[in-house]
């Protein structure tokens, strides 16, 4: 065998059994802090380096002074090793405190996380990312719950102040039929008839919109012709606006393609109807409400124009919303709603992978329903659950 085999299975015998013994240190301070970790790890460099010098002394030939001043000087490289390791551990650990105690804030109610000063290594650095990241999202959250808590208790307040009137009114009209003391029970009747009809349809409200928010919408996917959507809805509505004296009129257009696409009919009329019947009571008597369906490039644009005036800049954003009516009066006339029409066209249309929104034109507001040609994933007459909206009513 070789010198040079010699030394290297010398070298690798002593430097192995101090590896392994450096293995069991670190297993041992793996619950100890990284500084100590570091410190070891530095060490046991230097020890291994020491055992194979020593090891392979015969065999290299080294007189005793030669190994002595080679041990001095792995001893001084040791120390400085050490120190270094030291040093590095110390700034490790001032960032991984700077960090922790930053990160502290992530729990208190109003505080945003703000990352440590001064440079950190790159994986500290990585993570103050993320947790920056994570508390920009947990405020947000936070934020949503308080709107979704503040709009559920302006719900139950206002559906409760609507359905308190109107039973209060079909309390004493039923007590004045059953007492005979009615001067008129023909008008009796048909008021109780006509307030039976808007309980109803604030009730059908108040389902659907739970089966959105709680995901148990089912949708029935066919092909449907956006152009005889819009025709049957001005059909149906025409009644609602020959008495109120509003012109009710439909165009369909096709400059950009097909008016065909993938939706759950009834829902999508159901959405339709409601944006169509609030055009027609907003709208004064003598106004124009404009219903088109066109095409886009990546889908279909419906849309409802009334004459209404126009809402005010800083409420657009909440026409959405669960109970806006555009006022913080709570006395709907006779054929208002608890506010819930908006908020389940927005549900409908999320739950088709669309948009809605809303702008001022033409004397008016415009509210538009962009809808995907083919909702993703879903063959024609599939069935796909409602994802939940961003409204929430806890407890329906």
């Amino acid at each position: 065998m070789s010198p040079q085999v010699q030394v290297v299975l010398i070298a690798a015998g002593c430097t192995g059994g101090v590896g392994t013994l450096g293995i069991g240190a670190i297993w041992l301070l793996r619950r100890s802090p990284l500084r100590v970790s570091l410190m070891a790890a530095g060490a046991i460099t230097v020890l291994a380096v020491v055992a194979g010098t020593l090891g392979t002394a015969n065999a290299m030939f080294i007189s005793q002074h030669d190994l002595g001043v080679v041990v001095m000087v792995c001893v001084v490289a040791g120390l400085v090793a050490f120190g270094f390791s030291w040093l590095l551990g110390r700034q490790v650990e001032a960032d991984s405190l700077a960090l922790r105690k930053a990160a502290r804030s992530l729990g208190q109610e109003g505080s945003g996380f703000s990352a440590p000063d001064g440079p950190m290594a790159a994986e500290l650095a990585a993570l103050s990312r993320e947790l920056a990241a994570t508390a920009k999202t947990l405020q947000d959250s936070r934020e949503r719950e308080r709107r979704i808590e503040q709009s559920r208790r302006e719900l139950v307040a206002w559906v409760s102040h609507d359905l308190r009137t109107p039973l209060a009114g079909l309390q004493a009209m039923a007590e004045a039929l059953q007492d005979g003391i009615a001067a008129d029970p023909d008008r009796y009747h048909r008021q109780i008839h006509a307030e039976a009809t808007r309980l109803c349809a604030m009730v059908e409200d108040l389902f659907e919109l739970s089966r959105i928010q709680s995901g148990t919408l089912s949708l029935t996917l066919d092909l449907v012709e956006a152009g005889d959507l819009v025709s049957d809805m001005v059909a149906s509505m025409e009644p609602l606006a020959r008495a109120r004296g509003v012109r009710l009129a439909g165009r369909s257009t096709q400059a950009a393609g097909s008016l065909l696409l993938q939706a759950d009919a009834r829902e999508l009329s159901r959405a339709l109807a409601n944006l169509v019947t609030n055009a027609i009571r907003h709208t004064p008597e003598g106004g124009r409400v404009l219903v088109t369906a066109a095409a886009e490039p990546d889908g279909i644009l419906l849309s409802v124009a009334d004459g209404c005036g126009g809402i005010p800049e800083a409420d657009l954003a909440s026409v959405f919303d669960l109970a806006w009516r555009g006022t913080k009066a709570r006395t709907p006339g006779a054929d208002g709603g608890a506010g819930l029409g908006l908020a389940i066209v927005r549900g409908i249309a999320e739950a088709h992978h669309g948009q809605v929104s809303v702008v001022n034109a033409g004397g008016g507001c415009r509210f538009e329903i962009r809808l995907p040609a083919q909702a993703p994933g879903v063959a024609p007459g599939d069935s796909a659950a409602a994802e939940p909206a961003a409204l929430v009513i806890p407890g329906l």
